[in-house]
């Protein structure tokens, strides 16, 4: 599986740690890979993320390269999730794939059915990092 390289903040660590010691992360489906994934990431301050990084709360403009949907989605906490509204749960499989990526990057991951899909990264229009407003 090709893992491109990620870029976490340091304030979504320690949330996303916390997330996974409470009680919605634990046992929670995609814990153990959302902990893999964090245990690889380069940390940085918020300040110093890269425009066009995936960070929580993020609009992300995603496409699906083996049915070419594209997808806007923004990367929300568990409770904070509504796939009416496009606000796609950390802890969910694509959350937690886009978690970290930059605009360009594509992962394979695994998706319910026992398949894998290719995800590409096409825009991140809204990083709360690049307007200074962290939660």
């Amino acid at each position: 599986m090709d893992r491109p390289n990620l870029t976490v903040t340091t304030h979504d660590v320690r949330r996303l740690e916390a997330l996974l010691q409470g009680e919605t992360g634990r046992g929670a489906p995609m814990a153990a890979l959302l902990e893999q994934e964090l245990a690889r990431a380069t940390l940085v301050e918020p300040q110093d993320v890269p425009a066009g990084t995936v960070t929580m709360h993020s609009r992300v403009v995603c496409q699906d390269e083996d049915s070419g949907e594209r997808h806007e989605i923004e990367l929300v906490y568990p409770h904070e999730a509504d796939a009416d509204l496009g606000r796609i749960s950390i802890l969910a499989p694509v959350g937690t794939a886009l978690l970290g990526l930059a605009v360009g990057d594509a992962i394979d991951w695994p998706v319910p059915g026992g398949r894998t899909t290719r995800m590409r990264v096409m825009a991140v229009p809204y990083q709360p990092e690049a307007t200074s407003l962290l939660d």
